[in-house]
């Protein structure tokens, strides 16, 4: 299987191209800057990388170096620093999943790609009666005015929500929402939901950005993992005693 990964350079994004690469795929990888990437990986021949900003890649472009993909991931996210908060691009996200999206939906392939995007716990999946408390919609209110980039991850799953749909013919979807990412070397336990189970704002969980590689990578690659899941926003947590042992 070959997959196409934009935001490879990322925290997320190398464990992700990590556990494709250990499972055996193959990976293209879209990069801004090859030197972010691990060393060892200038010698994995089921690796090509691609050097360009994403948002500067043609529709065009994009469909040619889709067209033997089996699945597309975004790990795509804004720096924490200024420019990376209130600079431009604001829609980095948004923009990137339209620009994958059309270029798949150019393409017409046989065969729906699956497209994985990473999200947050901070977005609520709006095709669900999820509850809020009232001082989580004030923050998250808040956050809308003063963070560009949570509007943009509501904005890139609202994409593929009511645009791309249910029941588009060339395109499959999941937005995968973790809570506080923190690094962890390997592979732990970790529960997944259909819907947060606790306050993203008042109460909020850990998840190891090697778990959801992990995850990523099983939903491209298990037939049945991502019949269960597509379409849907998965909420992944490290499982509870982990939480509760942090």
């Amino acid at each position: 299987m070959t997959i196409l990964v934009v935001g490879a350079s990322g925290a997320t994004g190398k464990q992700l191209v990590a556990q494709l690469l250990d499972m055996g795929h193959h990976v293209k990888a879209i990069v801004r800057d090859p030197t972010k990437l691990p060393v060892s990986w200038n010698k994995e021949k089921r690796l090509t990388l691609i050097q360009a900003n994403v948002l500067d890649i043609s529709v065009v472009e994009m469909a040619e170096h889709l067209k033997d993909c089996h699945a597309v991931a975004s790990c795509l996210g804004h720096n924490l620093t200024w420019k990376g908060l209130y600079g431009k691009p604001r829609e980095l996200v948004t923009d990137a999943v339209r620009l994958l999206c059309n270029a798949i939906q150019k393409n017409e392939s046989d065969q729906p790609v699956k497209l994985v995007l990473m999200n947050t716990t901070g977005n609520r999946n709006r095709d669900l009666d999820e509850p809020i408390s009232v001082g989580q919609i004030i923050v998250i209110g808040l956050l809308r005015v003063l963070l560009p980039p949570h509007v943009d991850n509501e904005k890139a799953a609202d994409f593929l929500r009511t645009k791309i749909g249910q029941n588009n013919q060339f395109i499959q979807w999941a937005a995968i929402r973790p809570d506080t990412l923190i690094d962890e070397e390997s592979v732990s336990d970790y529960e997944l939901h259909a819907s947060p189970t606790r306050s993203a704002i008042f109460n909020a969980g850990q998840t190891s950005r090697i778990n959801v590689g992990h995850f990523m990578a099983r939903l491209i690659v298990d037939n049945a993992l991502w019949n269960q899941w597509k379409g849907q926003m998965p909420v992944i947590y490290n499982t509870a005693d982990y939480n509760k042992n942090k």
